[in-house]
């Protein structure tokens, strides 16, 4: 799975996800959890788009991500921004170390589910421990296995574009029961509206669909305590229709 030409269109392909709203809740989640955040640590920063909200709700913000191309765009946001405090650094959530403690640590937008094996959600977590102070917040969502189950994944197409291009991406998922896993084979049509120039994409993103009990062991391995599970956003109790769940713990 390579990220890099992938990100060149991500903004405009997540260009109706509603990142105000997401925002919103983490920020009132973190503070409900404990009233004094203010560092955050975010995994899987992306383009900066939750970084830079977050920052404008008085965070300061520490984003980690792979793609050096997402990085770019984040630091470029940022600078037409104004005086926000949010930085970005280039690397692994399995095993980055950044040598300072934050008040929270965030993974946002099914980062989780993209640690497949029992190996990288481990250490994704140890990552987490290892920035915390004792009684610190870790915040994630993932898939959650009962609803990926009941509401099995389908093939789905997605048409967006803007002044320069037009994006035409489709996910045909396959799925491994046995692995909890699901793997989304993308294919992607760019057109360059300006020469009329097509570029096609081809990816595979595998997906790890999480259980309840499976996610309380990992945490408590890694040193936290599960504080709050529920839907992402809406709040409701998790169950078999909403694929997106959200997991609080606290750092022992």
């Amino acid at each position: 799975m390579n990220f890099e030409k992938y990100s060149y269109y991500y903004d405009l392909l997540y260009k109706d996800k509603n990142y105000e709203a997401e925002a919103d809740y983490v920020k009132t989640k973190l503070l409900q959890q404990k009233q004094n955040i203010k560092t955050i640590l975010e995994f899987g920063s992306g383009t900066g788009r939750h970084a830079k909200l977050l920052a404008k709700r008085g965070f300061e913000i520490c984003g980690v991500e792979r793609s050096q191309t997402m990085i770019q765009k984040a630091r470029s946001e940022m600078e037409d921004s104004g005086p926000l405090s949010a930085q970005f650094k280039q690397g692994d959530i399995r095993s980055v170390r950044i040598g300072k403690k934050f008040d929270a640590v965030i993974a946002l937008f099914h980062v989780l589910s993209y640690q497949t094996s029992n190996a990288d959600a481990l250490a994704m977590f140890e990552t987490a421990a290892i920035h915390l102070e004792t009684g610190g917040v870790l915040l994630f969502d993932c898939w959650y296995g009962p609803a990926v189950l009941t509401n099995h994944p389908e093939t789905r197409v997605k048409h967006v574009e803007d002044d320069t291009v037009e994006v035409i991406r489709i996910a045909e998922p396959v799925m491994f029961p046995n692995q909890n896993k699901v793997e989304v084979h993308y294919k992607l049509l760019a057109i360059e509206k300006s020469s009329s120039t097509i570029q096609q994409i081809s990816e595979i993103h595998p997906m790890r669909y999480y259980f309840l009990t499976e996610i309380e062991l990992m945490l408590e391995l890694s040193g936290f305590k599960l504080s709050s599970k529920e839907n992402w956003l809406d709040s409701e109790t998790l169950g078999l229709s909403t694929w997106n769940s959200t997991f609080i713990a606290e750092k022992q």
